[in-house]
């Protein structure tokens, strides 16, 4: 097959291209790199916002490569914000590539209107998000603006069009599966996030003592001897969305515990790095703060598991059974409230055996849900079956 992916979040569409290369698939990928985090892509679609007339340069860059972009057989967007900008000036370009090419897919890989509504509505259908506690509505500044960005706007009446258009809907997680199934229960698939296979710390390290995990493949089984050196445990800071991820409640629970137990544990902070330098520091760790807000694991954390990390995070029953597994629970899942996340912590830096076993478990988890290349094979599955069916 033919497959252009537009638009990138969190190397997502970078990742699954390699896979489906893998697979004999002939794949471009045309994004602005999501932005300073720079993943590659064939198409670069990045707008240079330091210089003026931004919007109407890279519309000048976008005109130089649409005849690139005709005669897929699929076309996956990212996003319906899958270009930076206007939600006007996208659906024209919508549009050309519907006419242009055999299938649409569209993603539900992040923001966009179903997620923000289905949060805001007055019972949410999730205990608690990025948007809501229980029936409360969290309103910090970033929910606020994602509420204002979403909701009666043009960007809502474009994901609304796309979405009753494309031939079909890959939600990423569990919880943008949620928001879309009800309104579009025939098109809807979740197909787990693609994560490329590296070896970890703990698999390069010799051990003549494994861990008791029945349900791991032999040669993800590592070390359940304690560590000499402390913990090192981990957290990925954006101030910008510091409060709306939790991360800041993340940040102050493992300061107070540092203080308190300083022989314990060091805590590593990366604030907005590279992303090579915020790999490197997450190399050398051993737990992973994210997502307090989330039910399952998302890119970040994935890639941090199949590091041999372990995630104190979003990690609800509910990821499990989509996935139909009955035996693997590698993250640590917490409510998101700084008792939960202390009473975790304070868990596992006094039972050290603990963070070896749940390490066997995130990376057995990765390999076996998560690996690029049995993603893409779902990925591609559904491909053909839009192409035979339609």
């Amino acid at each position: 097959m033919k497959i252009l992916l537009l638009g990138e979040y969190s190397n997502v569409h970078a990742t699954l291209a390699d896979g489906l290369r893998q697979l004999g698939h002939e794949v471009v990928v045309a994004s602005n790199g999501d932005f300073w985090k720079d993943y590659p892509r064939d198409i670069d679609l990045a707008r240079d916002t330091s210089r003026r007339w931004s919007g109407l340069r890279l519309l000048a860059k976008l005109m130089r490569h649409l005849p690139r972009m005709r005669g897929y057989d699929i076309v996956q967007l990212i996003n319906p914000m899958f270009l930076e900008l206007k939600a006007q000036r996208i659906l024209p370009v919508y549009r050309y590539l519907r006419r242009h090419n055999r299938r649409v897919v569209l993603g539900a890989f992040g923001m966009d209107h179903y997620w923000v509504s289905t949060c805001s509505a007055p019972t949410p259908p999730f205990k608690y998000s990025d948007f809501n506690i229980g029936t409360q509505q969290r309103h910090n500044i970033e929910a606020e603006t994602e509420r204002h960005d979403w909701i009666g706007t043009p960007k809502e009446r474009l994901n609304k069009l796309i979405a009753a258009d494309a031939d079909a809907i890959v939600a990423g997680l569990y919880e943008y599966h949620r928001c879309y199934q009800p309104a579009f229960p025939e098109k809807t698939t979740y197909i787990p996030l693609p994560i490329k296979r590296e070896t970890s710390r703990e698999e390069r390290e010799e051990s003549n003592t494994s861990t008791d995990c029945k349900a791991c493949p032999r040669q993800t089984r590592i070390s359940a001897l304690p560590k000499a050196s402390p913990l090192h445990i981990f957290i990925g800071i954006q101030r910008t969305r510091h409060a709306y991820k939790g991360t800041d409640v993340m940040e102050h629970v493992a300061v107070q515990l540092l203080q308190e137990h300083p022989t314990l544990f060091r805590l590593v902070k990366a604030e907005n790095v590279p992303f090579a330098e915020y790999q490197r520091l997450m190399d050398g760790s051993d737990i992973l703060l994210d997502q307090l807000y989330s039910y399952s694991p998302s890119m970040n954390t994935l890639l941090a598991m199949q590091k041999g990390l372990v995630c104190v995070g979003g990690g609800e029953e509910e990821i499990y059974d989509l996935l139909g597994e009955p035996a693997l629970r590698p993250v640590v899942n917490v409510e998101p409230t700084a008792d939960s996340v202390r009473q975790a912590l304070l868990h596992l830096i006094t039972h050290p055996d603990e963070v070896q076993r749940r390490k066997a478990e995130s990376i057995a988890f990765v390999a076996k849900h998560h690996d690029h290349l049995r993603v893409a094979q779902q990925y591609a599955e559904l491909y053909q079956k839009l192409l035979i069916d339609n």
